[in-house]
């Protein structure tokens, strides 16, 4: 069995509690307008070309045998890929002297990615840390990431997941064995905006929040703080009545946007919700969402 992974990140201290690390599976149910992770929701590997990497020596157009890679016209950047004639065979980035071409992403083996998780072990027993599924979403990938965690229960090894729920109830209960430590998503309450702005109904996710939070599990509930979308007041006291109603002891975090992402949108030619004209909250903003949230009785989640 073999997943397709886009990174690995050691050392991470905001996934879970301890040192942990975090391993990003390609593919999303949801596409939402403000992804910091857009690479990850196409299940699919791309083909990336970075211009300011590129000595123009046109190896990977002699390279590719389908066409995929084409000098480009006057005006346009040197190199263009045509997505739909890659056959993802890999010639024209082992062609490339400066890596200025690369896939966003890898097939790797249940053994191989265990065998990268299980690397830094003495770091999470020392900090109380472990590994952690993220995305994408863990879900969409639903069998591999399974297999994954089951290998590292059987090395008694702390695992979280950060899923967005958008799932059935059989997929999403099967992981409940499996998963020590939940960080779910709720983004927008009112169905209609969430269809808008992630391209999905909320109702599935809604009730994947109840079915977990009925079984008693650790859960941490993140909410994204998008300018104009999803950091509104109504929003958050929506979103905090729910988690009142079905589960009042489960702590809430609020992410501030991050504006990094525009760089990936760029490389990958993407369209993206004016990401160019939001700006992070200042801390004095995010402590008024907070009280927002607080008032309500809600317990704001300590830093991880």
């Amino acid at each position: 069995m073999k997943g397709n992974v886009f990174d690995i990140k050691k050392f991470a201290v905001h996934d879970g509690p301890g040192i942990r690390t975090t391993l990003f599976l390609k593919g999303c149910p949801l596409e939402c307008v403000w992804c910091h992770n857009p690479e990850g929701i196409d299940y699919h590997p791309h083909l990336w070309y970075f211009e300011n990497k590129c000595i123009r020596c046109g190896a990977c157009v002699a390279a590719c045998e389908n066409g995929a890679v084409e000098f480009g016209k006057e005006g346009e950047p040197f190199i263009k890929v045509r997505h739909s004639s890659c056959s993802d065979c890999n010639d024209c980035v082992d062609a490339c002297p400066t890596k200025a071409l690369s896939y966003n992403s890898r097939w790797m083996t249940v053994e191989e990615v265990v065998e990268t998780l299980l690397q830094d072990q003495a770091f999470y027993r020392t900090s109380g840390g472990g590994i952690t599924l993220s995305g994408g979403d863990p879900l969409f990938q639903a069998e591999f990431a399974k297999a994954v965690l089951r290998e590292m229960k059987r090395n008694h090894i702390h695992t979280a997941i950060e899923t967005a729920m958008y799932a059935s109830r059989e997929t999403f209960e099967s992981f409940f064995p499996l998963v020590d430590y939940f960080i779910v998503d709720l983004k927008l309450m009112d169905p209609h905006l969430h269809e808008k702005y992630t391209g999905r109904h909320n109702a599935p996710i809604l009730n994947n929040f109840r079915l977990l939070t009925s079984h008693k599990r650790e859960v941490l509930v993140r909410i994204p703080m998008i300018p104009g979308m999803t950091a509104t007041r109504e929003n958050l006291e929506s979103i905090g009545k729910f988690v009142m109603e079905n589960a009042p002891s489960t702590p809430i975090e609020l992410i501030n946007f991050n504006p990094l992402a525009e760089s990936k949108y760029m490389v990958m030619k993407k369209e993206h919700a004016h990401l160019h004209t939001m700006k992070p909250y200042s801390e004095v903003e995010m402590q008024e969402f907070y009280t927002i949230l607080t008032d309500l009785g809600i317990t704001i989640a300590p830093e991880l």
